[in-house]
């Protein structure tokens, strides 16, 4: 419950942060999150199937 808590705190800061920013700056942070969030799965999967 703890973390739930504090995981929708965070979201509330973050997007509380990306409303005063410009559009391209928030689209551009948010595609370098997700481009960070890609290269980790990638790498997530590779190293579970060297371990397999």
């Amino acid at each position: 419950m703890l973390f739930l808590v504090a995981a929708l705190l965070l979201l509330g800061v973050v997007l509380g942060s990306a409303a005063h920013l410009p559009l391209p700056v928030t689209l551009a942070v948010a595609g370098a999150i997700g481009l960070w969030l890609i290269v980790f799965a990638i790498r997530e999967r590779v190293s579970s199937h060297r371990r397999a």
